[in-house]
């Protein structure tokens, strides 16, 4: 098999995976939704409401008929992109609920993401370059300590330091209530006050995201460090590398120019593993912070049994996960040709 034919076929092996990873991830949040204990339509209108109300609310949920009826019924909706109505939110589509929280949390991820990649790559360089020292055993304890602190504790922690006795930070929202919020096509504020040059409402937007970034990067970071400097070690003492060592070549430039680029392969595989735990993180993250996110309204539909918006949110956050394993798995083939035999 030729290299591009090889590639072709890694690439479609994988696209058509994605409809079956898709397809099982729903339905098993269909058939958890529906094991748990208790009514959503008694959480919602209360045990006493008529008989009549609880029938229709039912029928709107598709909670009526047999559990094959509900699931194909749902089924159905989903192949046409439809996510249903929200049944807290009465009139309120969960397709706009997704849009208009959204760009929230999905500003918060990238932020994190950055947090969590600049301060991991870095500690993990700066220990695998000095084995065996100081630095090296506190790189280790950092991403051990970073990779096992609850997410929670430390945004409380933060928050009470911070916010609280260093008037550094505000605490919760995203945008101060006082300003005019940037209003843009894309939803992210960081970006759309860039668009309309808005330099007062880019501070004040990057302002409020630090602390959430901060938070959830830090605890992130451990991911990338500890894959970083047990790689970049390996690296480092490799024939190559000793090769280029005999020639006079610097240190400096064999970290950089050599050694980095090899160690920096894994982290890219890891990366879409590391989004799925920044979504999760993200629930915790937005109810510490009291962020207006999508997973913040995840964590209040679960509260309200919320079926249609839980279902649909799910779904969407699985859409997105997969899509990013998908377009890691085709980085890495085009990276390392050995992945795609």
């Amino acid at each position: 098999m030729s290299r591009s034919s090889s590639l072709q076929y890694y690439i479609a092996t994988r696209v058509l995976l994605a409809p079956v990873m898709l397809w099982f991830i729903t339905t098993v949040v269909f058939l958890l939704l529906r094991a748990t204990p208790g009514d959503p339509v008694d959480a919602i209108l209360g045990p006493r409401a008529p008989e009549a109300f609880k029938t229709e609310l039912r029928e709107q949920l598709g909670l009526s008929g047999s559990l094959l009826d509900q699931y194909l019924n749902y089924m159905g909706n989903l192949l046409h992109f439809d996510l249903g109505e929200s049944a807290a939110s009465r009139g309120q589509s969960v397709w706009n609920i997704i849009q208009t929280h959204f760009p929230a949390t999905a500003e918060l991820a990238v932020g994190s993401m950055l947090v969590a990649l600049v301060v991991g790559i870095g500690v993990g360089m700066l220990a695998a370059s000095r084995p065996n020292t100081a630095i090296d055993a506190g790189g280790r304890l950092f991403g051990i300590v970073t990779y096992s602190i609850p997410m929670f504790w430390m945004g409380m922690v933060l928050q009470l330091i911070f916010a609280v006795q260093l008037g550094w930070f505000p605490l919760g929202t995203r945008y101060p209530l006082s300003l005019p919020a940037p209003d843009g096509p894309t939803g992210l504020y960081a970006i759309d006050a860039l668009l309309h040059g808005n330099l007062l409402q880019l501070i004040a937007t990057l302002h409020y995201l630090a602390l959430p970034c901060l938070t959830l990067g830090l605890l992130l970071s451990g991911i990338f460090e500890r894959i970083v400097r047990v790689n970049l070690k390996q690296t480092l003492a490799s024939d190559y590398v000793e090769a280029a060592r005999a020639r006079g070549i610097g240190e400096r430039q064999i970290l950089f120019a050599h050694a980095l680029k090899n160690a920096l392969i894994p982290v890219i595989t890891v990366l879409g593993l590391t989004f799925a735990s920044l979504l999760g993180g993200a629930i915790l993250t937005e109810v510490t912070f009291s962020w207006p996110g999508l997973a913040s309204r995840l964590y209040e539909a679960i509260a309200a049994r919320d079926y249609p918006t839980v279902q649909g949110i799910v779904v969407f956050f699985a859409a997105i996960v997969v899509a990013a394993s998908i377009a890691i798995d085709i980085l890495n083939a085009l990276i390392d040709p050995r992945i795609r035999y």
